[in-house]
């Protein structure tokens, strides 16, 4: 593919080393962070007052025909109404506000509601209420913020959960409650008479104390090793990491982003980094009420064919989906590209015929190759940290120190573990100090648990390779370490389409074997169609599937370089992963300690002297 990539304004910048008698390095920006906004809402009252007609964000209808808008002036308004509202439930950060319910134009009022008078509020996964049965994570957090109101777009749904966890002093805000409130014993508002709550002088008197250091959110992790734990988001934060982003998709000043977006708001990803860019920078913001998934993006398919983004974001599960459905939907590709300046993935890594994909559909509707680019935070980092470049940008690679954050490189097992400070990094987890003292270093770097792998020594601001995560790396009963994020990531690759997702084991033992969560959709292709629905188990026995596995365990071993990467066996699970178990966390990655802990009997199996048939070994 000869065709040059689409220039863009994307600006990246040198870094300094500087290494210690201990072996560790920092490594910082060579260029000062810009000024910031003190916090998040003086961003809405100034685009409500520049371009007060303006989108400032858009769902659609109930019946999907149409999207209803609100533009920043009308923001702003309803804003400062509700509250007032809020501020009348005498709300602090010790009875903050709790959202159960996912992505909606009122989640965003009621949130930025919140922040403008400085109650702390927390947006909650919405699988802890809809899927899960036992309410176990829900209450766990329940407990930990005890809320004083929750929000929710519809009462029905969330009604067992609200029911069975939240305390009894705590109101509840609903946008719609259409049925089953007769017998409810919580204190009910609806969204409608909140949104017209008289303002006083109240409001303007909580807004002007709201300072850099005012608890903005209460962000729970994913739980992949063990509970969720609180991360306070402070205004500081948020908005330093704001000025971050802007500084590096430097083009967001000249074209205020325009996104279509599905990722949820629970998490940093969604919540934090694209919806504050929209907010920081005037944009707007389309609610895609798709999922990436076979069931759900269909919605994403017509909301592409009407909504052209500046910028694009996904997880990669997500960017596999939509090429087949650019290359199935010319006219959907053709409004997706007109206005894309760049492609951006986060939670682990592209693959690369998926990134291939995407530069032949970016070229052949632009002309261009359009950049594709990622980075490496967390939840605690608010949460980017590092970029990568338009010129070094390729699978793996996570780039540099954004300007305003410095890493500690620190070696660990023969890796180099890399650690954060900087403004955007949390000041702690709510109300855990235990959780708070293990999470930072003696000079209060937070330890990120990631590893990183100079893509040239000599030359560091060519940047980093992502080089899996430290606290997952195991040894072998040999003693040889077995770098357990590098192995995953390349056997997904290598059985792609086949595996979803896997657990690799073999701690303290004499080799690597993995339990596969496999894709069931595409193990059904497999099978011929004719023998008709076939159960999990059934698939997961199927010859023609276990042969397809087979085939592919033994290619990879063709290619390992020792038994630090060959993976000698592996069982198919029929089960999917039990949020309730741990086993699962809200974003749909496994909980690797949980899994094992849970499918102990399969992996003593493995490791039996006679392992079972439901073992397939090289």
């Amino acid at each position: 593919m000869n065709a040059q990539t689409l220039p863009v304004n994307v600006v990246t910048y040198d870094v300094s080393i500087e290494t210690r008698d201990d072996g560790s390095m920092l490594v910082r920006s060579d260029s000062e962070l810009p000024p910031y906004a003190t916090k998040m809402t003086d961003k809405l009252e100034y685009w409500a007052a520049t371009a007060p007609d303006r989108v400032m964000v858009a769902q659609r209808t109930e019946d999907k025909h149409h999207w209803e808008t609100v533009t920043y002036a009308e923001a702003l308004e309803k804003v400062k109404h509700l509250s007032q509202y809020l501020l009348n439930q005498n709300l602090c950060a010790e009875r903050p506000v709790v959202i159960l319910s996912g992505n909606s134009i009122s989640h965003l009022l009621v949130g930025l509601a919140a922040m403008y008078v400085g109650i702390p509020y927390s947006p909650i996964s919405t699988a802890y209420s809809l899927i899960s049965t036992d309410f176990g994570k829900l209450r766990y957090i329940v407990e930990k913020l005890t809320p004083g109101l929750v929000f929710v777009e519809n009462l029905g749904p969330f009604r067992d959960a609200i029911d069975a966890v939240m305390p009894s002093d705590c109101r509840v805000l609903a946008y719609e409650a259409d049925h089953g409130v007769d017998d409810f014993s919580f204190d009910l508002s609806l969204f409608s008479d909140a949104v017209n709550t008289p303002v006083t002088d109240e409001v303007v008197s909580a807004n002007a104390a709201v300072n850099g250091d005012t608890i903005a959110k209460l962000l729970f992790t994913s739980g992949s090793t063990g509970m969720p734990k609180g991360v306070i988001n402070t205004q500081r934060m948020i908005c330093a990491n704001q000025e971050m982003i802007a500084t590096y998709l430097n083009f967001v000043h000249q074209q205020p982003p325009v996104l279509c977006d599905w990722l949820p708001w629970n998490h940093t990803f969604g919540g934090n980094k694209n919806t504050g860019m929209v907010i920081y920078n005037g944009g707007s913001l389309y609610i895609d009420g798709g999922k990436p998934v076979p069931k759900g993006i269909a919605e994403t398919v017509a909301n592409l064919r009407e909504i052209a983004p500046t910028i694009y974001f996904n997880v990669p599960k997500g960017y596999e989906l939509l090429v087949k459905e650019l290359k199935q939907h010319p006219d959907m590709a053709k409004v997706f590209f007109s206005n894309l300046q760049v492609l951006f993935y986060a939670g682990a890594g592209l693959a690369q015929h998926v990134w291939d994909e995407l530069m032949e559909l970016s070229v052949q509707y632009t002309g261009h190759k359009v950049p594709i680019l990622t980075g490496l935070g967390a939840t605690e980092t608010a949460p980017s940290a590092m970029f990568t470049s338009i010129e070094e940008s390729a699978s793996g690679v996570v780039g540099v120190p954004v300007p305003g954050v410095q890493l500690k490189l620190v070696p660990n097992q023969g890796k180099l573990e890399v650690r954060v400070k900087g403004v955007s990094v949390m000041p702690g987890y709510w109300r855990d100090e235990v959780q708070t003292a293990k999470a930072f270093d003696e000079e209060g770097f937070y330890c990120l648990g990631d590893a990183l792998k100079f893509i040239d020594e000599e030359k560091p601001s060519r940047g980093f390779y992502f080089d899996g995560r430290v606290s997952e790396d195991f040894k072998l009963d040999t003693g040889t370490w077995v770098s357990v994020g590098t192995l995953k990531a390349h056997m997904i690759h290598e059985f792609a389409p086949y595996i979803q997702d896997v657990v690799i084991v073999g701690r303290d033992r004499g080799f690597i074997s993995a339990l596969v969560f496999p894709d069931f959709e595409h193990c059904r292709h497999l099978i011929d169609s004719e023998e008709g629905t076939l159960s999990l188990e059934q698939i997961v026995n199927h010859a023609a599937v276990r042969q397809v596995f087979n085939d592919h365990l033994a290619s990879m071993a063709e290619k390992s370089t020792g038994s630090s990467t060959r993976i000698q066996s592996l069982v198919l699970q029929s089960e999917p992963a039990d949020i309730d178990a741990h086993e699962m966390t809200d974003k749909g990655s496994l909980n690797s300690n949980a899994v094992i802990s849970n499918r102990a009997d399969i992996v003593n199996d493995i490791y039996s002297a006679t392992p079972s048939a439901q073992v397939i070994t090289l």
